[in-house]
């Protein structure tokens, strides 16, 4: 297991605990906690996050998602186990974290919010997919391990 390069929770805490209040606030929105884990979970999938993939996937086990569903996370297109208002916000947050890879058409993610989300729910999801590619990049920086205990 490595170690992390830098206690940066500790250097910065006054930026450590605004992120923890953007995170307080959008883990209240209408989506439901199970849609924000499957989100997070994905872009962390995308950015390489391994401390954000355990934690949100512990998350998901907590709040009953089925190993299958966590497992079949990075083929969600391939596979009939999610819902299409789950699959419109996954292509929406992997459109958001591959900004720099894929400047394609947006408007397809886009167009297939609006027929799943509210315009609230919407800006909820997008702040919330922002918030964990902050997330991944402070902790790929960061080198901030895993959790070293037995996933179930």
């Amino acid at each position: 297991m490595t170690e992390a390069r830098l206690p940066w929770t500790q250097l910065a805490p006054k930026a450590y605990q605004a992120m923890a209040a953007v995170g307080a606030i959008t883990s209240q929105s209408t989506l439901g906690t199970p849609l924000i884990e499957l989100v997070q979970t994905r872009v962390s999938q995308i950015n390489g996050c391994a401390f954000c993939i355990d934690m949100h996937a512990r998350d998901l086990r907590k709040h009953g998602e089925t190993w299958q569903r966590i497992n079949s996370l990075s083929t969600w297109r391939e596979v009939g186990f999610y819902s299409e208002r789950e699959r419109a916000a996954l292509a929406w947050a992997e459109a958001l974290t591959r900004l720099a890879g894929e400047h394609g058409d947006h408007d397809t993610a886009f167009t297939a919010l609006q027929g799943q989300f509210s315009e609230q729910e919407i800006v909820e999801l997008t702040w919330a997919v922002a918030q964990i590619n902050a997330w991944n990049r402070m902790a790929v920086g960061m080198r901030q391990p895993p959790s070293g205990k037995p996933l179930e």
